[in-house]
């Protein structure tokens, strides 16, 4: 099989959220908000428990009622991804209930996302040997700045993003509009993500699917090159 097309997830395979503490810490700056440090751990780990950061660890224990089903199509929308996870949020107390939007923002800001350490050479690689790249995301955003931010977007043909189309993978429908965007059949595709439900769906369309370690920036500073191999 010659691959003529790759499809990449984006957090957790391309890039990395920052971690809860900085996130929080970053907002409270912003807000001219002081928390002690004790307490600001113990929010941020309770946030994080929550699940309440976007692309971070998922909710620890049961959701409460009124978020479950709207966590089940949480990516379908943007209303719908904003209100799941300022919901979840909205579980752990904070100085001013404005900052659980804030909080919301700043995940959807470049300066809270880093890429892997191989990322923009691996796809400058695929550029340089005409291979098309798609990026197939759950989301609720637009992540074009944050490729644009770190110098990926030019390396880009195509985003298939689930709440612009209102599916959310593992639909296969999500994996068909990036093949039909970059042109190329699925069975000369290759997706590569980090969770293999989702992603996985790819290979009901006929995409060969290779996974990698979602995992902390630091601790994954070669995960992408393999995929360069299998291009051959």
């Amino acid at each position: 099989m010659t691959i003529k097309g790759v499809l990449f997830d984006f957090s957790g395979t391309l890039f990395r959220i920052e971690p809860t503490a900085s996130w929080l810490r970053a907002v409270l700056a912003e807000a001219g908000v002081t928390l002690p440090e004790p307490e600001l751990v113990r929010t941020a780990e309770r946030l994080e428990s929550a699940g309440a950061l976007a692309g971070g660890a998922l909710p620890a224990g049961p959701l409460p009622d009124d978020l479950a089903a709207l966590w089940a199509v949480r990516d379908r929308s943007a209303e719908a991804h904003r209100a799941a996870f300022t919901g979840l949020s909205r579980q752990v107390p904070l100085p001013d209930p404005e900052l659980h939007d804030a909080l919301y923002d700043r995940h959807m800001t470049p300066a809270a996302w880093q890429p892997y350490p191989d990322t923009i050479e691996v796809l400058g690689t695929l550029r340089g040997r005409g291979v098309a790249v798609g990026v197939v995301s759950n989301i609720g955003w637009d992540l074009r700045p944050v490729f644009r931010e770190h110098g990926a977007d030019p390396y880009v043909d195509a985003y298939a993003l689930s709440y612009e189309h209102g599916i959310q993978k593992p639909d296969t429908r999500l994996f068909a509009h990036a093949c039909d965007a970059l042109g190329i059949a699925p069975q000369d595709t290759l997706m590569v993500g980090d969770e293999p439900r989702a992603d996985g769906g790819a290979a009901d369309l006929g995409c060969a699917v290779h996974f990698v370690d979602h995992r902390p920036v630091t601790e994954r500073p070669d995960g992408l090159r393999p995929v360069l191999d299998l291009i051959g």
